[in-house]
């Protein structure tokens, strides 16, 4: 089997040291290694240094997701305690208005309990917000209708930000829970769309002053969105990658988005996209010739090696974990051999690795 499809292709040992556990004191204060891939150069950097790659008439496009507390502790019925980690923000547009202001919203979540509760059982999770078992699932997940209150005027993402968390990833260990830092450094500066349970990570590294930088040097910056779910951090167990099932996200494109990027594309300007969602969302919806069409709806494009990129020339992303959908799609773009050579480089300087760790830069277009 080509070594481009195979699994073990893709695995690489990392220390445990590496992996980021605290953001970096501000957000450009990362790491960047930019990888040349028309010079076949690599080169170190600070994150600041991005501005150095850029070039007047660039094109900058950022996922303007935002991560909701989707960590949510309560208790059963019967006095045990239970921690939620809901998959995806509810549809509430689907949601049924029960009485006295309450409504009823079908959602799935991870549920850790000392013992599992029955299907039926009342879960509570504060005065305005409860939630129904309605289905036991495979591998600790369930099937609730949460049941929330509005009464007062809140809204549910108002109920989530009082009785929840902000979720880290597994491997950012937080024994006492996220702290209000985590709150703030684990969201984008230009996060809008809330509907995330996990940060489009690549974009972290942008501050304010970062981001007025950009633009100062005539680099637009127009958004999309894609909300990343619980699926991004799911497995791969096929040994031949193309086997493997992408999940499904929801992704938007508005018109005015659509319309600047095909503009630039038209005259050949470079499009850089922030992050692998990103990524995925600009390639879902072109065609053949590379056109962005407004979208609104559901996104499973599943990119590796031999996949050719019709929107995106360069890319800024975070380094991935092993044997992930996401560094299979960062080798589609710069080839698995010269990611993977990057990759143990990155390890042998000692870059922090995964959410809250160190950049990429990579460049297929020069200019």
């Amino acid at each position: 089997m080509d070594k481009n499809f195979q699994l073990s292709a893709y695995d690489y040992h990392l220390p445990e040291e590496n992996i980021a556990q605290q953001p970096s004191p501000s957000r450009e204060q990362s790491r960047l290694l930019v990888l040349d891939c028309e010079e076949d150069s690599r080169k170190h950097r600070q994150f600041t240094d991005i501005i150095d790659y850029l070039k007047p008439g660039d094109l900058l496009v950022v996922n303007n997701t935002k991560v909701f507390p989707a960590r949510i502790f309560g208790r059963k019925e019967t006095g045990g305690k239970v921690e939620l980690l809901l998959l995806n923000f509810p549809e509430t547009i689907l949601a049924r208005r029960k009485e006295n202001g309450w409504y009823g919203v079908e959602a799935e979540a991870l549920l850790k309990s000392s013992k599992r509760p029955r299907e039926g059982s009342r879960l509570i999770f504060g005065e305005q917000l409860e939630a129904i078992v309605k289905e036991l699932l495979l591998n600790g997940q369930v099937r609730l209708e949460l049941l929330y209150d509005l009464s007062n005027g809140t809204t549910l993402n108002d109920l989530f930000v009082q009785y929840g968390q902000i979720p880290l990833p597994p491997y950012i260990k937080r024994p006492e829970g996220t702290t209000e830092d985590d709150a703030h450094r684990y969201q984008t500066r230009y996060a809008e769309q809330t509907g995330s349970v996990a940060a489009p990570t690549a974009g972290l590294h942008f501050s304010d002053e970062l981001l007025d930088t950009i633009r100062q040097k005539k680099v637009e910056i127009v958004t999309v969105t894609l909300h990343v779910g619980y699926g991004t951090f799911a497995p791969v167990r096929s040994e031949d990658i193309r086997g493997h099932h992408i999940h499904s996200e929801y992704i938007q494109i508005p018109p005015e988005t659509a319309m600047t990027i095909n503009d630039y594309k038209k005259y050949g300007s470079r499009v850089w996209a922030v992050g692998t969602t990103t990524a995925r969302t600009l390639e879902y919806t072109a065609d053949r010739q590379g056109i962005i069409s407004p979208f609104q709806g559901l996104c499973d494009l599943y990119l590796y090696p031999g996949y050719t990129f019709r929107v995106v020339d360069n890319l800024v992303t975070n380094f991935h974990l092993p044997q992930s959908s996401l560094l299979f799609l960062v080798s589609a773009l710069a080839g698995r051999e010269r990611i993977m050579s990057c990759y143990r480089e990155a390890i042998e300087k000692n870059y922090r690795f995964y959410s809250y760790g160190d950049a990429m830069a990579i460049i297929t277009k020069q200019g």
